[in-house]
């Protein structure tokens, strides 16, 4: 486990995991990366197991919606420093250092 996780929340989001993720996996080597699925009916668990192996997922039985499904996925990690990041932000190198 590392210091820092990054926590992203996902709502039949797959082709914003496609889209974005990649930058995020990249980009973040010192923290954790966790996707938090909301309920997904799409085919986001299948794009997260086939193209991002790397990437911790949580699964929440249900959409909880914004708040409360941030809050479920928070409460199953156990790093000390925890962002909450947008399903649709591509980030840069060193992004996450400051």
């Amino acid at each position: 486990m590392k210091e820092c996780s990054v926590i992203i929340l996902n709502w039949n989001g797959a082709e914003m995991l496609r889209s974005y993720l990649p930058s995020v996996v990249a980009n973040t080597p010192e923290a954790d990366i966790i996707v938090a699925d909301n309920g997904s009916t799409d085919e986001s668990m299948q794009v997260l197991a086939q193209d991002f192996p790397s990437v911790r997922t949580i699964v929440l039985d249900k959409n909880y919606g914004f708040a409360e499904g941030y809050n479920r996925a928070i409460a199953q990690v156990a790093s000390r420093y925890v962002v909450l990041l947008n399903s649709d932000v591509e980030v840069t190198e060193g992004w996450l250092a400051p």
